[in-house]
């Protein structure tokens, strides 16, 4: 049986930071739907209403595009072991991006792994947690290095070209910040 609450509880926050993984879902008017799974020590519970993530440079940036068009996202965590539980965060979302004037209150929050892009977050209007029985176990083997090592040999020049190229609108044509960010540049 699902319960709601208004806001995140201490229960609750200890559970999010045993979690290795989570997903960030959104979607904007028309177009796909995103699900992202989120990994490395990326989340943060800025207060029982407020949470971030630091995102890092990838393939794309869906949830950010998405965020400017319409900005409700939801997060979903789950137990692989021990308890059996979900818990999932509906909210608002908006972007923030090293050159906001609130990125170094936020991201003093984060230890910025290479390639790190912007940081999402989110208003949190409902906490719901569910049973989650049908959940498999899975054992924590630890995180991948691949998207750090990556970025940390591309080098911050190469991080901005392909953060033009791949990260500056969805894949249904939403402009993103970064996108928004670059056009401003080019003007």
């Amino acid at each position: 049986m699902a319960t709601s609450y208004s806001t995140i509880l201490l229960e609750h926050e200890q559970f999010i930071r045993e979690q290795k993984l989570f997903f960030v879902g959104t979607a904007a008017q028309d177009g796909h739907v995103n699900l992202s799974p989120k990994g490395h020590d990326a989340f943060r519970i800025l207060s029982p209403n407020q949470v971030a993530y630091l995102d890092l440079t990838g393939s794309g940036n869906e949830t950010s595009a998405h965020l400017t068009a319409v900005n409700r996202i939801t997060f979903m965590f789950m137990a692989f072991e021990g308890k059996p539980l979900i818990l999932r965060l509906y909210g608002t979302g908006r972007v923030i991006l090293p050159s906001s004037p609130d990125w170094e209150e936020i991201a003093a929050h984060f230890n910025l792994y290479p390639g790190y892009r912007q940081i999402i977050v989110s208003d949190v209007e409902i906490v719901k947690t569910s049973c989650g029985f049908s959940v498999p176990y899975y054992s924590y083997e630890g995180e991948r290095d691949l998207l750090l090592k990556w970025a940390t040999n591309q080098g911050e020049e190469k991080l901005i070209e392909y953060r033009k190229r791949k990260n500056s609108e969805s894949m249904d044509g939403f402009v993103t910040p970064i996108g928004k960010e670059f056009e401003e540049q080019s003007s």
